[in-house]
């Protein structure tokens, strides 16, 4: 059975729904902060994503190079590569994976809309279901939302 995640309006790590109808998606995060890696990896998985979750872009540059991924979460502002670079060797050797960033630092969110337009920015601080629907809708998955 594979587990597809649905969009609630989940508080906490326990409270996402779960549908097994389709594919899961692969999801590779890149966040430079532990705590925060920590806990979007976590509350990714269990939405029902696979996550492989990386402490900066080098990092994540060859797991591009070597595994397929449906979506790069990056964190922009990292040490090493930045997540707009990483977003754009992304391009060259895995063109099919969707890029979304998110960001701490509204500037940083307008060069972001400018040198990678394609990708959605998601601005911290934010709540799990925001995550978890901009997601889907990266993927056109419906949202469904639980009271």
């Amino acid at each position: 059975m594979t587990l597809h995640p649905v969009a609630t309006n989940a508080t906490s790590l326990n409270d996402i729904e779960i549908r097994d109808d389709m594919a899961m998606i692969r999801i590779l995060l890149a966040e430079d902060d532990e705590a925060m890696r920590t806990y979007l990896a976590r509350a990714l998985e269990n939405a029902g994503y696979d996550v492989v979750a990386v402490d900066c872009g080098t990092s994540a540059l060859p797991h591009l190079e070597t595994e397929t991924f449906d979506l790069l979460l990056s964190d922009i502002v990292m040490p090493e590569m930045d997540g707009i670079e990483l977003a754009q060797r992304c391009a060259e050797v895995s063109p099919m994976t969707k890029v979304m960033f998110i960001t701490g630092f509204a500037a940083v969110t307008l060069r972001a809309s400018r040198e990678a337009p394609q990708a959605k920015v998601l601005s911290k601080p934010f709540h799990l279901r925001d995550l978890v629907m901009e997601v889907q809708r990266v993927f056109g998955l419906p949202e469904h939302a639980r009271l």
